[in-house]
């Protein structure tokens, strides 16, 4: 009878297949993400900042006018890939987030990303015929002359679409996405960044520097980034520190702040630029900045 109660007892601390399961997971997740990271990273640089970059490469006989471009194509797969990979991030989250908010912002979030590749389309096929991004669209010389005058409302409308509404529906729920992903990567132990995550750091950065400047997002930026240094102040008040995901992705805000800063600083006096972003909130586009002093010197 020993024997056997000993027997049940030791069989008894053995984990069950469905616990060995759970804690697998539970590690997954507590580990730094190297490949969501390194997927997000590369196709953001090559899907999105690429997408103009290849338009301007290739030569224009492979895709005509009037039909969708290289970097169109490249939007649409950006379009699909996002979503799903802020979708896998989010299911590595170590505490589950509200699933309606998520859900409702990845639909926000391809509906703006769709409605921006419409208006990016056209707004390219206009720069190839002359279109000057420095210049507000009734300033541009190619839309003096449209007959009747009333197209110019019609190109002033896309430029919403594409600049603004497109924008906002595209990177607000981005930013809450990446803001939920945030708020559950808080831990009692101090977690380190692994070296990966140290290598991706400056691209990562350099490219939200871009999603920045030319989103025309500072506002929203500023606001997820106070937003995070406010719960981690709270946290740490808690006991509690930012874990290697957490920290990769507040360093990462952390440097595209200053990249932004140093960009806004470097063309303060610039008086074209000025002149198209009146206000405080001066953050000029790096492609307004390409067609007025880069694309000029050729």
């Amino acid at each position: 009878m020993q024997t056997v109660r000993r027997r049940r007892l030791n069989d008894s601390t053995v984990d069950t297949p469905t616990e060995m399961s759970d804690n697998m997971t539970q590690k997954k997740k507590a580990d730094f993400h190297s490949d969501l990271w390194l997927y997000l990273t590369l196709q953001n640089w090559i899907l999105d900042f690429g997408r103009p970059i290849v338009m301007l490469l290739l030569p224009l006989h492979w895709f005509p006018l009037n039909k969708p471009s290289a970097g169109d194509y490249f939007h649409m797969a950006y379009n699909v890939i996002t979503p799903f990979l802020m979708l896998r991030l989010i299911e590595r989250s170590p505490r589950a987030p509200p699933g309606s908010a998520v859900y409702l912002c990845i639909i926000t979030f391809v509906m703006g990303a769709s409605i921006h590749l419409v208006g990016d389309s056209i707004n390219h096929r206009l720069v190839l015929s002359g279109y000057q991004l420095h210049l507000s669209v009734r300033d541009n010389p190619i839309m003096r002359d449209l007959q009747p005058a009333t197209l110019i409302d019609s190109f002033e409308l896309l430029y919403y679409y594409d600049e603004h509404l497109g924008h906002l529906m595209w990177y607000i729920p981005f930013f809450i996405i990446l803001l939920i992903y945030f708020t559950g990567c808080f831990t009692e132990m101090e977690d380190k960044i692994p070296a990966s995550g140290r290598l991706l750091l400056a691209p990562s950065a350099l490219y939200y520097w871009y999603l920045v400047t030319e989103g025309q997002i500072t506002e929203l930026f500023l606001v997820t980034f106070f937003a995070m240094v406010a719960m981690v102040m709270q946290q740490r008040y808690k006991g509690l520190s930012p874990d290697s995901n957490g920290r990769f992705l507040f360093y990462t805000f952390c440097l595209t702040g200053l990249l932004v800063t140093l960009w806004v600083v470097c063309l303060w006096n610039d008086p074209v630029l000025r002149n198209k972003y009146p206000g405080l909130m001066y953050v000029p586009e790096p492609w307004a900045y390409y067609t007025l002093h880069v694309n000029k010197s050729h």
